[in-house]
């Protein structure tokens, strides 16, 4: 899919980039993360979630027992916005199709979705952070968390605490599953 996109033009972000940022980690994830766009960091390495919002990421994944390899990570965005501006409506429309066609193939059970930029358009609703935070959405039969991005993590400790929240209700849903696929599996083990 990569090679389908990796030289996308549809809007004007794909002029200046230095690398399209596709995604990385298991293709066949159980649990999605989608962010926002890709950073200077990201964009220089090709890789999503690379600069300190990244090694936040990873530290809040090993808190709830999951590596970068176990789950799926990419952005709305698949290109560096100036100055790491806000996405506009139409660059998120422009991306949209190659998001769509990730989900389908990842096929996660759980998406977590970073910020309220990714939470917004991924929901196609305008309501805060703090209104769409805290429980499960439906996104085309996928259930959906929305929690703070770790950027703003880095800006403000405050929202530290309810991201804890989340991703432990995160953790806890994607165990019910697992042990729901058990129970359902006649000679499956539950680890």
């Amino acid at each position: 899919m990569y090679a389908k996109y990796h030289r996308c033009t549809a809007c004007a972000l794909g002029f200046k980039r230095k690398h399209f940022v596709f995604g990385s980690g298991n293709e066949h994830a159980d649990v999605m993360f989608v962010g926002e766009a890709p950073g200077a960091q990201e964009d220089e390495q090709g890789q999503p979630f690379v600069g300190q919002a990244g090694k936040l990421l990873t530290r809040i994944l090993n808190a709830i027992d999951f590596t970068r390899d176990e789950v799926y990570i990419t952005n709305i965005l698949k290109c560096r916005p100036p100055n790491n501006r806000d996405p506009m409506p139409e660059e998120i429309d422009a991306c949209d199709a190659i998001l769509k066609e990730q989900i389908r193939l990842v096929r996660p059970r759980l998406i977590c979705a970073l910020g309220r930029v990714a939470a917004q358009a991924l929901l196609k609703q305008n309501s805060s952070i703090r209104a769409l935070r805290g429980r499960f959405h439906d996104y085309h039969g996928i259930k959906l968390l929305v929690t703070y991005h770790p950027s703003g993590l880095l800006r403000n400790a405050a929202y530290k605490r309810p991201t804890w929240e989340d991703v432990q209700l995160l953790r806890k849903e994607y165990d019910r599953i697992v042990q729901s696929d058990a129970q359902a599996t006649p000679g499956a083990e539950v680890s």
